[in-house]
């Protein structure tokens, strides 16, 4: 099947199922980073980020067969898409749905909000339960509405990315372009689990992939947390040894509000990526002490996206 030959990760998996999967190119590298949900025995909703759409499907277009077998088509302009994530995300969206809302992490199921058919699906960028909801574009406002009115008693506060950006650091979930990229193998990003090596018919990458150990090769992608909660590194600060050399460069970072910390992930060499090395970051020409931290920092055994 097309999608299994370029995705890492086993895609084919029943409709209704979401995997998460890197689509990466012949070095191993990590070209995509996106969700696949099966809807039928042929058809795939593919759900990338929101800058990398035009990146993704030429990437698809690209590897497509000639012979016509496989059709592919951007749905982007003809969906909304509205995410209700939250402790407080299964209580509002029951008082606007009378449908089953008990299916699990993982999975979508087409259901009714308010007026509104909605394709839901249980995933989160936030570490946090909720859904991923997308009517036609044209109900887009309906939708927004009814899920306000839902959510005014329980305090719903809408977000934006900023918001999901700072829960998403401290959920360590990577973000494309900055954390992982074309030059980036998902042993060495922490992104392991999301590989099926051995999956039938092979994959992409997979040769240039198994070179690479389970753990990562020489460099590493890591969690810093840095002493002072107040200094954020934003991306591309050098990463010192306490001595002062420069041993890598943070990716990206930002405040952890929920946790109070400063939060940044780097790229350094192997033997600098044990949980508890001290490191520093470079932050506007202070240097910040750190240390490596085991991520996620946040709910690290995924119990609160699963309940």
């Amino acid at each position: 099947m097309f999608l299994q030959g370029l995705c890492a990760n086993d895609v084919a998996r029943g409709p209704g199922r979401i995997t998460y999967t890197s689509l990466l190119n012949s070095r191993g590298g990590t070209e995509c980073d996106l969700t696949v949900t099966q809807l039928t025995d042929d058809t795939f909703l593919v759900v990338t980020g929101t800058a990398f759409g035009r990146h993704d499907l030429s990437w698809l277009a690209q590897h497509a067969p000639a012979d016509g077998t496989v059709a592919l088509r951007d749905v982007t302009a003809s969906l909304a898409c509205f995410a209700l994530w939250g402790p407080a995300a299964p209580a509002i969206l029951a008082e606007a749905c009378d449908d089953d809302l008990s299916f699990g992490y993982m999975a979508a199921r087409r259901i009714t909000v308010g007026d509104v058919p909605c394709l839901a699906l249980r995933v989160t960028y936030v570490g946090e339960k909720g859904w991923e909801l997308y009517p036609s574009a044209e109900y887009g406002q309906a939708l927004w509405d009814t899920l306000v009115a839902a959510g005014r008693p329980h305090g719903l506060v809408p977000g934006g990315y900023r918001a999901i950006d700072a829960l998403r650091l401290e959920k360590g979930y990577r973000s494309w372009g900055a954390d992982i990229t074309g030059e980036t193998d998902p042993y060495s990003a922490g992104l392991g689990f999301a590989v099926r090596a051995g999956k039938a018919g092979g994959f992409l990458g997979d040769e240039a992939l198994a070179a690479v150990p389970n753990e990562g090769g020489s460099q590493r992608l890591v969690c810093l947390v840095l002493a002072d909660p107040r200094a954020a590194a934003l991306g591309n600060e050098p990463v010192k040894t306490p001595d002062g050399a420069v041993v890598g460069r943070v990716s990206s970072g930002g405040i952890g509000y929920a946790l109070g910390l400063s939060i940044a992930y780097a790229w350094v060499p192997a033997g600098h990526a044990a949980p508890g090395t001290a490191l520093a970051v470079e932050v506007f020409g202070d240097t910040v002490p750190a240390e490596v931290r085991a991520d996620p920092l946040y709910d690290p055994t995924g119990a609160r996206l699963r309940g």
